[in-house]
């Protein structure tokens, strides 16, 4: 008997050498990488941005960049079947939102470890998926 189902399992990938981590340890715990599922989240852009005035960006071509630098870092024969994602949004939600609609089983996220002023004003996305998340979440500490 198994501790989590692992039949599904999320690691948020916010290209950090923790979450780099936290995806390697869950690819050694699996038996095959179609269960595992890597979501990259990016904030949404605001119109005052440069590259959004001058019309040389847009939400389509940022997923195309994240999802070519991921694929040119990730190409070994352990990532075949491994399903990645770009969403657009803020990332404890769009979190929540894919490990729902996906029916994820486990979310493995990294803690950056964020103490005093810091946690205050950026928050922690690790505590908001603990706290609305629908399965278990494993959360990885340094």
């Amino acid at each position: 008997m198994s501790l989590f189902n692992t039949d599904r399992i999320l690691v948020p990938v916010d290209f950090t050498e923790a979450s780099f981590q936290a995806q390697a340890q869950t690819l050694e715990f699996l038996t095959d990488a179609s269960k595992l599922h890597l979501l990259h989240v990016l904030p949404r852009l605001s119109p005052g941005d440069p590259g959004v005035m001058w019309n040389t960006t847009n939400d389509q071509t940022r997923k195309e960049h994240v999802e070519k630098v991921f694929r040119e870092r990730f190409t070994g024969p352990e990532y075949e079947g491994a399903h990645f994602q770009v969403v657009i949004g803020k990332p404890s939600a769009a979190i929540l939102d894919y490990a729902q609609a996906n029916n994820i089983d486990l979310i493995v996220i990294p803690s950056h470890g964020h103490k005093g002023v810091n946690r205050f004003l950026l928050g922690s996305v690790a505590e908001r998926v603990i706290r609305f998340a629908h399965c278990p979440v494993l959360v990885l500490r340094r």
